[in-house]
């Protein structure tokens, strides 16, 4: 599978696309009434509905009955419409206002908007975005996220770094959520349903004297569970301790 990455378009017109450039949005494409929004729009839903696999130019051109070379007369390619799709949902995602409340629960309401951005667009959990689009709802974003450490005493590479640990714990938590899902539904059975079919199989093989502490430890998780992985339930902890470990930098 192809790693989708943001900012591998065309950097000048990508940029001047997101901030809506005149010179880079025609007035009017072939079909009367199409825009840049609405081929966004089109791609979004068909990303949410199918994944980024499914995300072709001619794909989205057919969800808006065009001909796929109009497309290209609002925007170059796929490079520069996955920029376009991400800051969209960027601008649109709810932010909560926690001006006052304690840290811990301005950085958890941060991680939350994250958690439902990905929940609502699972395709924005799988693109790596090292070189972020960097359009109003990225800026957007990123200056609704850093007031949540604003006044910590942090330095301003430290409230960068805060943020980035943070997200990054958000992205790959809704990624194993997504595997969790893909995985389900390739199996046709959901966890417990294969442990029931798996757990007699490897109680024939293993012997629990050569692993006590992995039979132990991997049967107590399992009832508590009711799978090797609860992703809600790492979700949980993991945050818990994320602000564990933010809390020796921001209180020391």
């Amino acid at each position: 599978m192809p790693i989708e990455r943001t900012s591998a378009g065309d950097p000048a017109r990508t940029l001047a696309l997101l901030w809506r450039d005149p010179s880079a949005v025609p007035r009017r494409g072939p079909q009367r009434g199409l825009g840049l929004d609405a081929v966004v729009d089109a791609a979004i839903e068909l990303a949410d509905r199918d994944g980024l696999d499914a995300l072709t130019m001619r794909r989205v051109a057919q969800a808006l009955g065009v001909a796929p070379m109009t497309l290209y007369t609002y925007v170059p390619g796929k490079a520069e419409l996955l920029d376009l799709m991400l800051d969209a949902a960027y601008a649109r995602m709810p932010r909560v206002d926690t001006t006052g409340r304690p840290w811990r629960e301005r950085l958890s309401a941060v991680a939350e908007q994250n958690r439902a951005l990905f929940d609502a667009h699972p395709w924005a959990a799988t693109v790596v975005t090292l070189r972020p689009p960097l359009g109003p709802g990225q800026m957007a974003k990123y200056e609704h996220e850093l007031s949540a450490l604003e006044g910590l005493g942090l330095t301003d590479v430290e409230m960068d770094d805060c943020l980035t640990y943070l997200l990054a714990f958000v992205q790959a938590s809704a990624r194993a959520l997504i595997d969790a899902r893909v995985t389900k539904q390739a199996s046709a059975m959901n966890d417990e349903q294969w442990w029931a079919a798996a757990g007699p199989l490897l109680a024939r093989v293993l012997d629990e004297r050569t692993y006590p502490l992995a039979s132990r430890v991997g049967s107590a998780a399992g009832s508590a569970h009711g799978s090797a992985h609860d992703p809600d339930h790492a979700y949980r902890f993991g945050l818990e301790r994320v602000l564990d470990g933010l809390a020796y930098l921001i209180d020391r």
